[in-house]
């Protein structure tokens, strides 16, 4: 039976990198996968999952806009599919992500989603909030804090690497913005 699962984690656990592979396993066996990312994020180029370890692959990108339901539908019907895997999944509308609920009930296909769970403001993403309430099964992909514990929180830093508090929920970046803390940690540099 075909489920929704949501891989979650803080910037630099290695989400991308255990979504490549994973996909890697299925090829492997002769198997083909679908792999999706968000046009938003273009750091590796656009439409290409990369990871900082320096493997990647080619994926159709979806925007805000989308109807992901048809994007995977008119791929199982350009030839079989045995998994769908989603990169950048905090960027899912909520809509979408009740799309990926439908494609796994009513084209049983598994969806694999991997995206951050919240923002630097400690806030859930609206795509990672209804992973979090629909997904069949949740997976933490784990990474650690410069102290050694979990990290679950990430700042935004500035050129100077100050925590910023303020903005838009949204600003495209790697090592050179955010850090991954533990929740201790990312309170201090926060000022809390």
């Amino acid at each position: 039976m075909a489920k929704l699962y949501f891989n979650y984690s803080t910037m630099n656990a290695g989400k991308s990198t255990v979504l490549l592979q994973a996909s890697h396993n299925y090829r492997e066996r002769g198997m083909q996968t679908y792999l999706m990312t968000a046009a938003l994020d273009g750091r590796a180029g656009v439409g290409r999952i990369a990871s900082r370890i320096g493997i990647s692959e080619q994926a159709d990108t979806f925007t805000p806009a989308d109807d992901v339901f048809a994007m995977i539908r008119k791929r199982l019907n350009d030839g079989p599919v045995t998994c769908v895997f989603i990169d950048e999944a905090q960027f899912l509308t909520e809509a979408q992500v009740w799309q990926l609920a439908r494609a796994v009930d009513d084209l049983d296909v598994p969806v694999l989603a991997y995206g951050l769970r919240v923002d630097f403001q400690g806030k859930l993403f609206p795509g990672s909030a209804a992973l979090l309430a629909l997904a069949d099964e949740m997976r933490e992909v784990r990474t650690i804090c410069k102290c050694g514990r979990k990290a679950t929180m990430v700042i935004r830093q500035d050129e100077n690497g100050r925590a910023i508090t303020e903005g838009a929920q949204v600003q495209i970046g790697g090592n050179e913005t955010y850090v991954s803390l533990c929740r201790k940690h990312w309170r201090e540099a926060v000022g809390d």
